[in-house]
């Protein structure tokens, strides 16, 4: 059997006709989600863009309250060790005038027995005024550092609270 092939030009036309009115809406339909993608591309790039603007905004934000908290627990730390500075230096004056007034009253001493327990009087005093400053310097000691962490301290707790929700 032979196919049947077409002999004119109106029954060509005819063919034509009939495979356009169904071909046409089908490729309008398979073009017509291509036609929508650039938009659709678009509004995700520029979603994507908001997105990472806003995370860098975010971040910068972020940075900038690290470098405050590092700054202000800096000015703790260095008033602080300027205090400490200044406890010590009148500790140590202090001292200082105790063992020249010491050293007077062993000059005008009488007896043997007597610069012995001047001087053990003067050891005693010594001993256990170092001993209470050396306590009092460690205190404020640690209380300076704690001061002085506790910028950093809060910072550290905003990243867990901050990186803990986007988790």
């Amino acid at each position: 059997m032979k196919p049947k092939t077409i002999e004119t030009a109106p029954e060509a036309e005819a063919v034509v006709g009939k495979t356009s009115e169904v071909i046409a809406p089908a490729i309008t339909a398979a073009a017509a989600p291509k036609a929508a993608l650039p938009e659709t591309t678009q509004a995700k790039v520029k979603q994507g863009m908001e997105k990472a603007m806003k995370t860098a905004e975010d971040f910068v934000a972020f940075s900038q309250g690290n470098v405050e908290a590092l700054v202000k627990s800096g000015q703790i730390w260095v008033t602080g060790v300027q205090d400490l500075s200044k406890q010590f230096a009148a500790s140590a004056q202090a001292s200082m005038e105790e063992s020249l007034s010491t050293f007077k009253a062993l000059t005008s001493v009488k007896s043997f027995k007597e610069a012995l327990d001047l001087q053990a009087a003067f050891a005693r005093s010594a001993m256990e005024k170092t001993v209470a400053e050396s306590s009092k310097l460690t205190d404020a000691s640690f209380k300076l550092t704690e001061q002085a962490l506790a910028p950093i301290t809060a910072r550290v707790t905003v990243a867990v609270e901050t990186f803990s929700k986007t988790a």
